[in-house]
């Protein structure tokens, strides 16, 4: 009976060693190169502009035993783009990013899951100095071994939604008018091993 009760417990020992191990949180680094920050603004009412920022960097960090995560991405307001050489010019300038103040946006937030898959951020976003809460949903989320590099690559499409004016991007933001449509489109890889 003794000699059955130190198998045991050196069993579920065994066991809890493996499910911690399994547990640890998990790096990945942003692929600048597959992930695509862009978002909606209307235009008097009548239509939407559309944008993208063209340099971004951050890293995402996964426990999917826990069911825990954190989400840490710059993006770099010099890069904001329209396609529009004059909109860039104006959207650059104090009347909206005034990157020659605040050339960085940050998010940061801790990622939620729903059926042991990320569903959602509670985050944090600060655009020209402010931070303010910004949640945001998770469409779609999933991982494979990256066919080149051989190591996992996780994609996810990520949406939400704020008014500029709560950051202090008021000019034309009365009303409707300041609501801005976010859309993050994201690759990540795993991090090496040390």
């Amino acid at each position: 009976m003794k000699i059955a009760s130190i198998a045991t417990l050196t069993a579920v020992s065994l066991g809890l060693g493996v499910s911690l191990a399994n547990a640890a949180p998990v790096t990945y680094t942003i692929d600048p190169s597959h992930t695509y920050p862009s978002f909606e603004a209307p235009h008097m009412g009548i239509s939407w502009w559309r944008g993208k920022v063209n340099s971004r960097e951050g890293k995402v960090v996964l426990d999917r035993e826990a069911q825990t995560g954190t989400v840490d991405l710059t993006l770099d307001a010099t890069s904001v783009d329209f396609g529009h050489d004059k909109m860039n010019e104006h959207a650059l300038s104090e009347d909206f990013f005034n990157v020659a103040a605040h050339p960085t946006i940050t998010y940061t937030g801790k990622i939620t899951f729903a059926d042991g898959v990320p569903s959602g951020v509670d985050g944090q976003m600060t655009l020209l100095g402010n931070t303010q809460p910004l949640k945001l949903q998770i469409v779609s989320f999933k991982c494979i071994e990256h066919p080149l590099l051989k190591r996992e690559v996780c994609g996810a499409d990520a949406v939400g939604q704020f008014n500029r004016a709560a950051f202090g991007m008021d000019k034309y933001a009365d009303g409707p008018l300041g609501q801005v449509k976010l859309r993050i489109q994201a690759e990540a890889l795993r991090a090496e091993a040390p």
